[in-house]
């Protein structure tokens, strides 16, 4: 079974960076499809990212398009979320997610995710 582990999250002022990690246990990891999404308090979970098994493909919510990169090292197993001109409301508990499938359909799905890491808090302040 795949397990994923979110690191990387703290507390920043607007207009900083950070960069989110997201690291995978499991030999068949560089074949799965991975997303981030995020959860603020009282809101509904949304998608935020997603790169196909080689990294060549990824695709954006509109939210974060232009400020945020995902990329993958597959050597390493593991995936980024590379943040910049963070603002209050990226304020949430982002979360990892990865599936076998090569499907790039359905992103901003949750269902279309079999694994889920326990996620990482990321607080920007004004």
């Amino acid at each position: 079974q795949v397990q994923l582990v979110e690191s990387g999250g703290g507390l920043v002022q607007a207009g900083d960076s950070l960069r989110l990690s997201c690291g995978a246990s499991g030999r068949t990891f560089r074949n799965y499809k991975t997303g981030w999404f995020r959860q603020a308090p009282g809101k509904e979970r949304e998608f935020v990212a997603a790169i196909n098994w080689s990294g060549r493909s990824t695709y954006y919510a509109d939210s974060v398009k232009g400020r945020f990169t995902i990329s993958r090292d597959n050597t390493k197993n593991t995936v980024y979320l590379q943040m910049n001109s963070l603002k209050p409301e990226d304020t949430a508990l982002y979360y990892c997610a990865a599936d076998e499938s090569s499907l790039m359909l359905l992103l901003d799905r949750r269902e279309s995710y079999r694994y889920w890491g326990q996620g990482t808090q990321v607080t920007v302040s004004s």
